[in-house]
């Protein structure tokens, strides 16, 4: 009789990506010609510049730049990083020991909780939030401790019941996101500020994950721009949105000299480094001009006015402050289930959406759309749902 090999408890413990399974429903659907306009997934749909992708294509040619890098990247790399932050944020960062190139700030999650946790560490997570923080958490064995986002106070979080949770055991790492993924809430100088404070009365690590703070926002913040906040905080930040480079897999993540060389510590154990000429064309990217944001703005702005129109055509209510990558509205009055609604609009109207439960609990009653589609293409899913609303009252 053979021995029957299971996998790890996490395995069994950790759900498959949402958008993993969605998106297969979708391709079936495609498969038989449905044609599904997706304003699901928040992954760039515009090339990266010009310049960036010539210099990938020079780079590339060069015999002695496809050989393993260093975990820590090449120092050109690091030193546009800074400069990067010192131009756009303000915030001066020493290249050698306070910044680190990731492969992405997704991977960036799973470095830093390695660093930082062990089993049943607690750790504050948002609800609603992205999924991942949650998912990596629970593979390493910690604690996740939910703490409240919700409309009524702007999608931010309460401090009262963030004291209450760290009153009830120690919490070594706190999560956060603005401009905020799913519901595109805001930050503001006034609230990092009683983040770090927070940070420093309890001893909890403060990661702000930051990669939309260029994408329709005319104040790009950073936490770091908080004094102080060096001792206490870790952020992420990505070319993904901000430079159309989701693909490419350019990330980093900034902080103290000491927390740096913890993560460094892991990812040096994790990966071999990225692709030099990703790295050098990276740089040309960090480089660009004003304007490369203000064109790539405009561009989204388009698309935000007819996202704006298929909410209102959704029965669905927003607020205009949004900013980032996403348009997050409220369920019409009498409809509570997101993923019931999402679905009559994926099989009624060959339009796919996000339920808003899927990243919490406090995202019940809400859906999400993307703006990574052409606004020819969003212009389409707009008359299709209309024409399915004629022959639907009740939608």
């Amino acid at each position: 009789m053979e021995n029957k090999i299971i996998p790890a408890k996490r395995v069994e413990e950790i759900k498959e990506y949402w958008f993993a399974g969605k998106m297969r429903e979708v391709a079936a659907m495609n498969a038989h010609g449905l044609d599904v306009i997706s304003l699901g997934v928040g992954g760039p749909d515009r090339m990266p510049s010009s310049e960036v992708i010539d210099t990938l294509c020079r780079s590339a040619q060069s015999e002695g730049n496809h050989t393993y890098q260093i975990a820590s990247g090449i120092p050109q790399l690091r030193e546009a990083m800074s400069k990067w932050y010192l131009d756009h944020y303000g915030v001066i960062l020493n290249p050698d020991s306070e910044i680190l190139p990731l492969i992405g700030s997704k991977e960036g999650i799973l470095h830093i909780s390695l660093a930082f946790l062990n089993p049943g560490d607690r750790v504050l997570v948002p609800n609603p939030g992205y999924m991942t923080y949650t998912g990596v958490s629970k593979m390493l064995g910690a604690e996740v401790v939910c703490y409240d986002l919700k409309e009524n106070n702007n999608w931010q979080p309460d401090f009262d019941q963030l004291d209450q949770l760290a009153s009830e055991g120690e919490i070594k790492l706190m999560w956060v996101n603005y401009p905020n993924m799913p519901t595109g809430a805001c930050a503001s100088i006034s609230l990092f500020k009683r983040l770090i404070d927070f940070g420093k009365r309890h001893g909890i690590v403060i990661v702000h994950d930051n990669p939309y703070s260029f994408i329709l926002n005319d104040n790009p913040l950073s936490i770091l721009q908080i004094e102080g906040a060096l001792k206490i905080a870790i952020e992420l930040n990505s070319l993904s949105k901000s430079h159309n480079m989701a693909g490419w897999r350019m990330g980093m993540v900034s902080s103290n000299a000491d927390f740096i060389s913890w993560i460094r510590k892991m990812k040096s154990n994790i990966d071999s480094g990225q692709f030099k000429p990703v790295m050098e064309a990276a740089i040309k990217a960090l480089l660009l001009p004003d304007t490369w944001y203000e064109n790539l703005n405009n561009i989204y702005r388009g698309r935000r006015k007819v996202a704006e129109k298929i909410m209102t055509a959704l029965g669905c209510s927003f607020d205009m402050s949004q900013r980032g990558l996403f348009l997050w509205g409220k369920l019409p009055y009498g409809k509570t289930d997101s993923a019931k609604f999402a679905d009559r609009i994926l099989k009624g109207a060959r339009v796919f959406i996000v339920p808003g439960f899927i990243f919490g609990s406090n995202g019940e009653g809400y859906i999400r759309i993307s703006l990574c589609a052409a606004e020819e293409k969003m212009m389409i899913a707009l008359k299709r749902i209309e024409e399915f609303n004629k022959c639907n009252n009740d939608f």
